[in-house]
């Protein structure tokens, strides 16, 4: 079985290659990828990607629904990030604006913006920032000389059609620049997403293409990754006789081998071939609810079975792939607000608020 190198153990190799980086430095380095990386834990030796935070929502109402979902019809610019047919039920001239505290003291903020031309044309700008934060920057004796800092940004462009009353289309393209300490990688990827959507039975089945690109600049320019892609399909359907809608999402459905997982701290890693079928087939689903209890008002909840399992600790999760949220929708303007477990020592607090000019 062809195993590559988990992402954190690339950038460790790497720092440990520099003439400039010291032991002490390459232990700086090592411990700033395992925090940096906290898809690491989730991105594994299958699929290793140094741009993981193209994974992360850009909407507080998806983070609350499990953290990927790409059949949520709303009216704000963020759900179109990772499914860009979304954008064709973006309302016209509308900003919105998001922030989130990532684990060990990480910020994910962005702002997004979608235009309407005539009645089937949407275009959507947008941009993210990850800013992971400083640690200090040591000699071999130990002594502080400074501070490393790391940070992703990520612009991108989209674009959707409404195909027909029910069907539209719709693609993004995104250019993606990470640095590390100095040293920094660019990417280019698209996401192409599909979207049917029928109002009258609040029903809406989704599929996504996303992260479909390249690498442009490696970090030490020889070294280069994939980027995260995913082929996800979902649906979001309304109850006739409840306040309730139900979401279903399936990621990385092209994703079977064991070697894509990262099995739980109480696990022999050693060996991929422990998870099971059943297993490998339950940690592709993303769950979640919506409560209405009215039509400006939403409490939402979600369950992501992959995060669950693999951020285990000391035998339970401990919550992890548990998030929760709620949002208010009132004329113009809109706020959502979520968190989720990621693991017993990390979790994220999400919030965003948009406005239709």
């Amino acid at each position: 079985m062809d195993i590559q190198v988990p992402t954190w153990q690339k950038i460790s190799n790497f720092a440990a290659k520099q003439n400039n980086i010291t032991p002490a430095m390459h232990t700086k380095f090592t411990l700033l990828a395992l925090t940096i990386m906290p898809w690491a834990a989730a991105s594994a030796q299958e699929y290793s990607s140094a741009f993981n935070t193209l994974r992360l929502p850009a909407s507080a109402h998806v983070a609350a629904l499990g953290g990927q979902n790409v059949s949520l019809i709303e009216s704000s610019p963020t759900v179109g990030w990772t499914n860009p047919a979304l954008y064709a039920n973006a309302d016209d001239k509308c900003v919105a604006l998001n922030f989130m505290t990532y684990a060990v003291g990480s910020q994910w903020m962005g702002a997004h913006f979608t235009k309407a031309f005539g009645e089937r044309h949407t275009l959507a700008v947008g941009a993210q920032y990850m800013n992971y934060g400083s640690m200090d920057e040591t000699d071999e004796s130990g002594t502080v000389t400074g501070t490393v800092n790391a940070k992703d940004f990520v612009v991108g462009a989209g674009y959707s059609y409404l195909l027909s009353d029910r069907w539209s289309g719709g693609a993004n393209a995104k250019f993606f620049v990470s640095n590390l300490a100095g040293y920094s990688a660019m990417a280019l990827s698209v996401d192409v997403g599909l979207n049917y959507y029928d109002e009258e039975n609040d029903l809406s089945v989704s599929t996504s293409l996303q992260n479909v690109g390249t690498q442009v600049k490696a970090y030490d320019n020889g070294i280069h990754t994939h980027l995260p892609f995913a082929l996800s399909v979902g649906f979001s359907k309304g109850m006739a006789h409840l306040p309730v809608r139900i979401h279903v999402t399936i990621t990385d459905v092209t994703r079977w081998k064991s070697s894509y997982y990262v099995l739980p701290e109480d696990k022999d890693n050693t060996n991929q071939q422990k998870v099971s079928f059943g297993k490998k087939a339950l940690n592709h689903f993303i769950v979640g609810v919506d409560i209405l209890p009215t039509d400006y008002l939403y409490i939402a909840a979600g369950y992501n079975f992959r995060r669950a399992y693999e951020l285990k600790a000391a035998g339970s999760s401990h919550f992890a792939g548990l998030s929760v949220g709620a949002g208010l929708n009132i004329k113009r303007f809109k706020l959502g607000v979520s968190y989720a477990q990621y693991h017993q020592a990390g979790n994220s607090i999400m919030a965003n608020v948009a406005y239709s000019l």
